[in-house]
């Protein structure tokens, strides 16, 4: 019988992660990759460059609604795509352009400053259009930089080299 609700219940307390995902967004037209200021009020990282991202939540996975079943487990295809698709848009008001996939790039495992431990996986993307509008009390500036400018900033650990990565995946040379 497929669950009838999310629940911890049962879940083992040992294997427990919030489960993050970033997303280095690629601007094709000038080879330059999108990093945003976080907040001062910010819990991790505050004041950092960083890359659009964000939790999966419980939200994300309907029971009443999974893209397919599995026999009793219930699937939820692309659910990485659709919460990185989410973020963008929230973070920054830009679309991606998923026609041809997410490109993975790494993934980190760390514990916050409140003891919370993350599994942060980290992929690449096509920037489809939009103009930057920034999530208010989240991110209070931006910009597009390459390999070269990106140093140029305070960011948090792993970006310029995710930035070099993205650019090296998408084919662009500066």
């Amino acid at each position: 019988m497929p669950a009838k609700e999310i629940s911890l219940e049962h879940a083992k307390s040992d294997k427990l992660f919030y489960l993050v995902a970033n997303v280095v967004i690629y601007r094709k037209e000038d080879g330059r990759c999108l990093i945003l200021k976080r907040s001062s009020s910010e819990k991790v990282h505050p004041d950092k460059y960083c890359v659009p991202g964000g939790k999966l939540e419980w939200k994300d996975l309907p029971v009443a609604q999974p893209t397919r079943r599995n026999g009793d487990v219930l699937d939820y295809e692309n659910a990485l795509e659709l919460l990185l698709e989410r973020e963008a848009r929230e973070e920054a008001g830009v679309e991606l352009e998923l026609r041809d996939g997410l490109k993975y790039i790494n993934s980190v495992a760390y514990i916050r400053p409140d003891g919370i431990p993350v599994l942060l996986v980290k992929f690449a993307a096509l920037y489809k259009s939009g103009e930057i509008k920034l999530e208010r009390g989240s991110f209070t500036d931006y910009a597009w930089v390459n390999t070269t400018e990106v140093k140029q900033y305070s960011c948090i650990q792993g970006i310029p080299q995710e930035i070099a990565k993205t650019i090296e995946l998408f084919g662009k040379k500066e």
